[in-house]
């Protein structure tokens, strides 16, 4: 029971308390089993930003894994931050390795892939998986 969520894990957690605003900011906390690597994987099928040259809408199920080092990810963090990108002009092949950069930042992961499937658009539909680090197992 040692290795739970601890009251002193969320004292650095100031999104879940009322956020309801996009922001650019990711939160993280403790990962209590550094010794072992694990996969997280996190979906959201409601990603959106605009063309930088139209400004259209994109959408994108994006999917996000990594192996944690010392710190997980707030997962609502993580979708105010997502919420960001929705007047962002940007092309797909930037976007997801933004995205891939600031969780690198923040998290400093053994391991992490950003998938972006972006939905058809004038015919074609684009996939762009950006990935950093080496993934055990």
């Amino acid at each position: 029971m040692s290795k739970m969520t601890k009251k002193s894990d969320l004292g650095d957690l100031t999104l879940l308390k009322g956020h309801k605003r996009a922001l650019t900011r990711l939160e993280t906390f403790p990962n209590h089993h550094p010794e072992r690597d694990y996969l997280v994987t996190l979906r959201s099928e409601e990603f959106t930003c605009v063309c930088p040259v139209t400004g259209q809408p994109d959408f994108a199920d994006l999917i996000i894994q990594y192996v944690p080092d010392k710190k997980i990810l707030e997962s609502k963090s993580l979708k105010l931050y997502l919420w960001s990108f929705r007047e962002k002009g940007v092309f797909h092949e930037h976007v997801a390795n933004v995205i891939l950069d600031d969780l690198l930042q923040a998290l400093s992961p053994r391991w992490c892939k950003v998938t972006a499937n972006f939905a058809v658009r004038g015919g074609i539909s684009i996939s762009v998986e950006a990935e950093q680090g080496k993934r055990n197992g």
